[in-house]
C-alpha cells in the first residue's frame, strides 16, 4: 500500500493573488496574532489550508501564514486578467492619459466587477476602448403607502349614521404611470499600462494627455484626443529649437454615455508672424469614433503633406456590445483631409475632381495676447479636468 501511495500523483498546487495594496500574513486566526510576512498587490501565494474566512498560504520565500479570503482573487479571476492582456496586446492606442490617484483595474466595466491590479497615481496609460455602463443607483427609501380617504354622507347638524350604515370610500383616480427614465450611464476605458497589464478603469479618474500649449483653447469642451500633424519653424517662439507642433484635436461635451467618441474636430496651426496658435479649420455636429489616423501622403504638384482621417457614422444605427457596453456603429465612413500650409482640403478619390478648400473659420487666436500665447509653452494651462 505504501508503494501505491508513492505512485499517486500529487494534487495540483492552488494559488491566489493579493488584491490589497499591502497587507500581512498572521501566524494564527485569533484576536491576538503575530505578523509573519508582508505581501503586496499582485503577489502570488500558494494555498496550504482553507478556513472559514481565512486561507493559510505560503509565499515564494517559504513564509507561511493566514490571510483573509476577501483580500485575494483565485486562479480563475487571475486568468481572466491574463487573457484580457493577451487579447488586447496589439490593440492600437487611441490616446494616452495620466492617472489622478491610485486605482484598480477591473476585468469588466462596472464598479462591482472583479478587480486586481492597483495602479499608482500619475501612472501613464494607453487608452484602447471606451464603454458606457449603467451607474450603480443609490439606495432609495420605500414609498409610504397613502391611507384611503373615508367619506360619509353625514352633514353638520345631522344625526350620526347608524352602525348599520356602511361608509363609502371615495374613488381616487390612479395617478398616471411615471415614464421610465433610462439608467444613468458612466464611461469606462480599457487601458494598458507600461507593464502590459490591461483592464477597465473609470473614465473620470483619468486625465487625457493634452499639450499645455493648446489645452487652454478647449472652450469648455473635453479634448479626447490631440494628435501632432506637423511642425513649423519659428525661431522667435519659446518651443525647443523653434519647432512648433501643429495639431488635430477632437472634442466632446463633458457627459458620460454618449453613443460617439467625439462630435467636433479642430485644427490648430501656428501663425509664424504673430507667434500664436490659430484655428485653421473646425467641424461640428459629428458622430466620430476614435482613433484618428495621422500621417503624410504624397500628392502631385504639392508634394508630401500632412494628412489625417476621421471615422464618422453615416446614420444613427448603433450596436452596443452586451459584454462591455462599447458602442459600435453599424455604418461607418472614413474621410481623409490634408493640410496645405494653413488650408485644409478633403482628399477625394483619384477619379474625382480636385477638391476646393473646405469652408474654414477665420483665424482665431486664444483670448490670450499673441505674446502671452508664445510664452505659453512650458507653463501649465488652466483648463477643465478631463473627467
Amino acid at each position: 500500500m505504501g508503494g501505491c501511495n508513492r505512485l499517486r500523483p500529487k494534487p495540483a498546487a492552488e494559488y491566489v493573488y493579493v488584491v490589497a495594496k499591502e497587507t500581512f500574513l498572521r501566524d494564527r486566526v485569533a484576536a491576538v496574532s503575530n505578523r509573519v510576512a508582508n505581501v503586496t498587490n499582485g503577489q502570488r501565494l500558494q494555498v496550504v489550508e482553507k478556513g472559514r474566512r481565512f486561507l493559510k498560504v505560503k509565499t515564494d520565500k517559504g513564509e507561511i501564514g493566514w490571510i483573509e479570503e476577501h483580500g485575494v482573487i483565485d486562479q480563475d479571476a487571475y486568468q481572466q486578467f491574463a487573457d484580457l492582456a493577451k487579447q488586447h496586446a496589439n490593440d492600437p492606442v487611441i490616446s494616452t492619459a495620466t492617472l489622478r490617484d491610485d486605482l484598480y483595474l477591473h476585468v469588466k466595466p462596472g464598479r462591482q466587477t472583479d478587480r486586481f491590479y492597483l495602479l499608482p497615481e500619475n501612472d501613464k496609460l494607453q487608452m484602447l476602448v471606451r464603454a458606457s455602463v449603467p451607474k450603480d443607483a443609490p439606495p432609495q427609501a420605500a414609498p409610504v403607502a397613502r391611507k384611503p380617504v373615508v367619506k360619509t354622507d353625514t352633514k353638520a347638524g345631522d344625526k350620526p349614521a347608524s352602525p348599520a350604515t356602511v361608509p363609502t370610500i371615495a374613488a381616487t383616480p390612479s395617478p398616471p404611470a411615471a415614464p421610465v427614465e433610462p439608467p444613468a450611464l458612466e464611461d469606462w476605458w480599457l487601458v494598458r499600462d507600461t507593464q502590459g497589464r490591461v483592464g477597465w478603469m473609470l473614465s473620470r479618474r483619468l486625465d487625457v494627455d493634452v499639450p499645455d500649449s493648446i489645452a487652454g483653447y478647449a472652450e469648455g469642451q473635453r479634448i479626447v484626443g490631440a494628435y501632432k500633424l506637423t511642425t513649423v519653424s519659428d525661431p522667435e517662439s519659446s518651443f525647443p529649437n523653434g519647432q512648433v507642433p501643429e495639431f488635430v484635436t477632437v472634442m466632446s461635451p463633458y457627459k458620460d454615455g454618449l453613443p460617439y467618441d467625439f462630435d467636433q474636430v479642430r485644427i490648430f496651426t501656428w501663425n509664424v508672424r504673430k507667434h500664436r496658435y490659430e484655428t485653421a479649420y473646425r467641424q461640428r455636429n459629428l458622430q466620430g469614433y476614435l482613433p484618428v489616423q495621422v500621417g503624410t501622403q504624397a500628392f502631385d504638384k504639392i508634394g508630401t503633406v500632412p494628412v489625417f482621417s476621421l471615422k464618422t457614422a453615416t446614420d444613427d444605427t448603433i450596436a452596443i456590445d452586451p459584454a462591455t457596453g462599447a458602442a459600435r456603429p453599424a455604418n461607418l465612413t472614413t474621410q481623409t483631409f490634408r493640410l496645405e500650409g494653413v488650408i485644409v482640403r478633403k482628399v477625394e478619390p483619384p477619379s474625382a475632381a480636385p477638391p476646393p478648400p473646405l469652408p474654414s473659420v477665420a483665424p482665431q487666436a486664444s483670448r490670450e495676447t499673441g505674446k502671452k500665447a508664445a510664452k505659453h509653452h512650458g507653463t501649465r494651462a488652466k483648463h477643465p479636468k478631463h473627467h
